[in-house]
């Protein structure tokens, strides 16, 4: 399967959102239905779990759960990065997403998510909803391991 890595420029005609496709990797699985295999994923092909700042990134999925891109939505600091529902659902819009699933490292690999965290993963639930667009999970990488907070019952 072909993982491709978005970006959102500007029209400079239109001044409207435009996607850019960044980079491409060829990947083994067809789906990617686990945490872990989207942690495997994220890790393999954009070394997430390796970087030494935080980074937020988003998957976006068809109905079938096939991916249609991957989005760095943002890039912070060692402990922190900065994100609102908005950015993450311009780029699920433009490229037709029915559900999505959040990832971000934590450099330090503690893995416990923060207040900030659950307090993201809620808003971007919440507004998924309203758009129809299904926050799946949201995972926390960190030395070659992860948290789900779907399965730590924060989603």
């Amino acid at each position: 399967m072909k993982i491709n890595k978005y970006q959102t420029y500007l029209n400079k005609e239109s001044k409207l959102n435009t996607l850019i496709k960044e980079s491409e990797h060829e990947y083994g699985e067809s789906f990617l239905r686990s945490p872990t295999l989207i942690t495997n994923m994220l890790n393999t092909c954009y070394k997430l779990a390796d970087r030494a700042e935080e980074y937020l990134y988003m998957i976006a999925f068809d109905t079938q759960f096939q991916v249609l891109g991957v989005f760095e939505v943002s890039h912070g600091v060692v402990n922190s990065t900065m994100a609102s529902p908005r950015e993450l659902f311009v780029r699920a819009l433009l490229c037709g997403a029915a559900n999505i699933v959040l990832a971000h490292n934590h450099p330090s690999g503690v893995l416990t998510p923060s207040e900030d965290d659950i307090n993201l993963t809620n808003r971007v639930r919440d507004c998924g909803n309203l758009l129809s667009i299904k926050l799946v999970d949201h995972l926390i990488l960190g030395n070659d391991n992860h948290v789900s907070l779907k399965e730590m019952r924060y989603l």
